[in-house]
């Protein structure tokens, strides 16, 4: 199947919050390519200490909805992708990552030393850091899911007001305190095209080496 592709740029640009989606299934093809440029993303140390769940039936749709306290997104958008951090997936050896680095050419011996012995991992665990480390990576992810969409002629919605464990219970994940959701985005054929609300100017968000707060 063909499929309508953006420049980067015009994705940036285009890309709208859409809460209300018409019925159309999403193509499974679509998706899969969707789901490909969004593992694309980069994480620290190329950990991938973040997953996606691919929620599409009416049940699971429903659930996150009343997760969402109500929100319509999750049961007009045909998919809802759920970003899961998990904060403790630098505790396994992962040789998978360091081997496949190294035959890519990506890493050479010295960086594979540094991975294996996760100094900076030790660190984020002594300061109480490892779940915002993931949850980070989860939402660069997140973030290439949203243009990746733009680009591929969908709709998407970032959503943030949810109940955790209610989420979890509703991917089969209740059970598991070290894994944290880090944001649902719905996917779709948005039913309107949403006006852009706009941004406040450069001056008031953008700031050379020093923060100056507004005025």
């Amino acid at each position: 199947m063909e499929t309508q592709t953006l420049s980067v740029a015009d994705a940036i640009r285009g890309r709208r919050t859409v809460r209300h989606y018409r019925p159309d299934p999403v193509p499974p093809d679509l998706l899969e390519e969707l789901l490909e440029l969004t593992m694309q993303a980069p994480s620290a140390w190329n950990m991938q200490d973040r997953s996606i769940v691919v929620v599409t039936s009416a049940s699971g749709r429903d659930a996150l909805s009343k997760a969402a306290f109500g929100q319509p997104q999750p049961k007009e958008a045909p998919a809802v992708l759920v970003f899961v951090a998990d904060a403790a997936a630098w505790r396994d050896r992962n040789t998978d990552i360091a081997e496949l680095a190294g035959r890519n050419g990506a890493w050479n011996a010295e960086f594979t030393a540094l991975f294996d012995g996760r100094a900076e991992y030790l660190a984020l665990e002594q300061r109480g850091l490892l779940r915002e480390n993931a949850v980070k990576n989860a939402m660069i992810a997140a973030t290439y899911a949203m243009l990746a969409a733009t680009g591929l002629g969908l709709a998407s919605a970032p959503m943030n007001g949810w109940d955790p464990e209610l989420v979890k219970q509703a991917i089969g994940i209740g059970d598991r305190a070290d894994l944290a959701i880090a944001v649902l985005i719905t996917i779709g054929y948005s039913d309107a095209v949403p006006p852009h609300p706009g941004r406040r100017p450069r001056e008031r968000t953008v700031f050379a080496e020093r923060y100056a707060a507004a005025r």
